[in-house]
């Protein structure tokens, strides 16, 4: 896989926002501290440049969604797609937070912690996030869905204090919740499944060579203790048939429906909102993007003009 890819997935299952925020935070922080210079004037140039980034990406997935019309599981194409189903609540499919104990199908956890002396600041001291697969169901039919790499949007956010300098914040999604899920459809096994007539009548025949003698009780007709040409080739016309009979069982099942990250990068989203107000978010925060670009842009040019 490209290491552009991979970057990128990794970028979208830390919490883009929250990663942005600081960005923009520690920039203009950074400016303000040190006053006029070109340090400073790089830190608003820096800011501006991530501004219109951010606020490309936020309308790239605003169109994404909006270009998506939501499809049924049970009659759903192979390939990019967007469906919404209720998480299931058998607790056979859900998972526990490692650190709270938390039931959920789906978690994101950061521990961070002060020293005695520093009281304000909190450094991250450890931090994880599920990748057990789950199941959603629309009526018409369920998926498995597989969260790695996936961009989580609105999850339910519990912060909590184990003690004086340990803080904990938790991101969950709960078995019964409706979610909506953008990625890569496909059916494992049933109609789809991959399958070669041509090496699985090989490895049957070579199963049956293995046992010359049940071989020979079944295909010797003349008793001559010989396979002949015509024999065999009767052995080989009855493996396909074999075979074929065996392929047609494997298509007739209904085969394994899978969410999962799209192979070529694009986007992964996972929400508890519906793509209505997902989209609305995103335009949004594409708004909220171009404002800090312009912000930063206005005040690069007033401190060069100062």
């Amino acid at each position: 896989m490209p290491l552009q890819i991979q970057v990128l997935r990794w970028l979208r299952s830390q919490n883009p926002g929250q990663v942005l925020t600081i960005c923009y935070l520690g920039l203009f922080a950074f400016a303000v501290r040190i006053g006029p210079g070109r340090p400073s004037a790089w830190c608003l140039a820096i800011a501006a440049g991530v501004g219109v980034l951010a606020w490309a990406a936020a309308l790239r997935r605003a169109r994404a969604i909006g270009e998506q019309a939501t499809s049924r599981i049970g009659s759903a194409a192979q390939g990019y797609v967007e469906v919404m189903g209720r998480a299931n609540v058998d607790t056979s499919n859900l998972i526990y937070s490692p650190r709270s104990g938390v039931q959920c199908i789906w978690y994101r956890y950061n521990l961070y912690t002060r020293d005695g002396n520093n009281k304000r600041e909190w450094q991250r001291t450890d931090n994880g996030v599920s990748s057990a697969t789950f199941e959603i169901n629309d009526g018409t039919g369920s998926c498995n869905v597989d969260p790695d790499h996936a961009e989580v949007v609105a999850p339910e956010v519990r912060t909590s204090y184990p003690d004086t300098n340990t803080k904990l914040v938790e991101e969950f999604l709960f078995g019964g919740c409706t979610l909506y899920v953008l990625g890569e459809f496909s059916t494992i096994g049933g109609a789809n499944s991959a399958l070669s007539l041509r090496d699985d009548v090989s490895a049957l025949l070579a199963e049956w060579k293995s046992n010359p003698t049940q071989l020979k009780r079944r295909f010797d007709l003349d008793r001559d203790g010989q396979i002949s040409m015509a024999e065999w080739e009767l052995a080989r016309k009855l493996a396909t048939g074999t075979v074929e009979q065996q392929h047609r069982a494997i298509r007739s099942q209904s085969g394994i429906h899978m969410v999962r990250a799209p192979a070529d990068g694009r986007l992964f989203l996972l929400s508890t909102l519906s793509p209505h107000k997902l989209r609305r978010r995103f335009v949004f925060w594409s708004w909220l993007h171009l404002g800090v670009s312009v912000a930063a842009t206005t005040w690069l040019i007033k401190s060069a003009g100062a």
